[in-house]
């Protein structure tokens, strides 16, 4: 599409009048100038995580994920700002489900698909979408970038535009530019500071402290070997036997698995020092595994799979294991992934998600911002709820 303007000459900006356009592709764009405004917090907003999506084919018009990076730049063609954006065919992928609204507007008519999804594709993890280079004048660049997803969804159309996993601070700027405002919920885990599992033990109940030193012990206790694999430790062998694990979730769960195996090639070459591979192994074999992510504020668990059951594995390589790695690497905290209450008895409390929706069709719009007002009452009850009666956290 040709170039817009998308921000007011006399908004306090250092650049004057901004302008936007639509990548067909992430490999559209310089790296370096990317991640410039995308930052180092979390490596899934990297060229170089978003790159390997689409070189490997899990990030595809044929796979319902269109690429269409927006980018927002000065007269002189300055890059201020971007966000990761894709055309979708369907609402697979996203964690934040709205199945139920496409049903809803094709029933009167309407086509919700395709629609604009502002994300980082099968990634439930909050992080920054308005990506602006920081600095002076970088709310000025977000609300130019909030401007440039609202207008280009509209002259290209599409029935919505959807903003998921976003910060608390980029949720109530999209909220003030008139986006439909909702919460989701997921479980974190906070480090207080721990010195050791034992700290970390230390401020839980007594029951609760008992609980998880008999699951880990169980666990460990079944002749398996645990690893921790980052950089150079990774190897083909080691991503054959995850994707084995991954594919045998993947398809249990939900059918047909969203990543294929070249994506795990290209990640172990460009961001092995951002992957934290848990591996365990019975007789020599590797027999289950959880993938997990770096970040500078937090260890993010993704992915999870085995091909025996063994009695609390799973909690042991999942959670215990990623609190350990966080605590011994100074992290703030883990997000496990969506879903998942029983984490709560694991330590990963519930914590608030944020997404915003700007919807084409008037009428539609208000029946969803109703539809709304009511789910984020029931979220913030339940969330304190959850806190309230089943942490397993000292009273006090």
């Amino acid at each position: 599409m040709p170039r817009s303007v998308v921000s007011d000459p006399a908004d306090e900006t250092d650049e004057g009048s901004l302008v936007a356009r639509v990548l067909g592709g992430i490999d559209e764009i310089d790296a370096a100038t990317w991640d410039a405004c995308a930052g180092d917090v979390d490596p899934f907003l990297s060229h170089a995580f978003l790159l390997a999506l689409e070189e490997s084919g899990s990030v595809t018009a044929e796979t319902g994920w269109a690429p269409r990076h927006v980018v927002v730049e000065s007269d002189a063609g300055e890059v201020v700002g971007v966000a990761p954006a894709y055309l979708k065919g369907h609402s697979y992928g996203e964690y934040v489900f709205d199945h139920s609204w496409a049903a809803a507007f094709e029933r009167v008519g309407g086509d919700y698909y395709p629609k604009l999804q502002v994300a980082v594709p099968f990634t439930p993890v909050t992080g920054r979408r308005l990506l602006v280079r920081p600095g002076p004048g970088s709310e000025a660049r977000e609300r130019a970038v909030i401007a440039a997803l609202t207008q280009i969804t509209d002259r290209l159309g599409l029935s919505s535009l959807h903003v998921t996993f976003a910060t608390e601070a980029e949720w109530r700027r999209m909220g003030d530019a008139g986006l439909l405002l909702r919460t989701g919920e997921q479980f974190h885990w906070e480090n207080r500071g721990y010195g050791s599992f034992d700290d970390f033990l230390a401020d839980l109940s007594s029951r609760k402290r008992k609980t998880i030193r008999k699951e880990r012990q169980t666990a460990q206790s079944e002749e398996l070997s645990f690893e921790t694999l980052t950089g150079d430790s990774l190897s083909t062998a080691h991503w054959d036997a995850f994707f084995h694990f991954y594919m045998d979730t993947g398809g249990r769960k939900w059918g047909t698995p969203y990543l294929n195996r070249a994506f795990f090639d290209l990640l172990g070459e460009r961001l092995a020092d951002k992957v934290v591979l848990m591996m365990v192994k019975r007789n020599g074999r590797y027999i289950a595994g959880a993938l997990n992510f770096r970040g500078k504020e937090a260890l993010y668990g993704r992915y999870w799979g085995c091909i025996e059951d063994h009695d609390c594995l799973h909690f042991e390589t999942c959670y215990y294991r990623a609190i350990d790695y966080a605590i011994e690497h100074g992290l703030p905290r883990v997000e496990a992934g969506a879903q998942g209450p029983h984490k709560i008895q694991r330590g990963y409390l519930p914590t608030l998600t944020y997404s915003a929706h700007w919807i084409r069709d008037e009428g539609f719009r208000r029946a969803v911002a109703q539809y709304l007002d009511q789910e984020r009452d029931h979220v913030a009850l339940e969330t304190e709820a959850l806190r309230e009666e089943y942490s397993p956290f000292k009273r006090g």
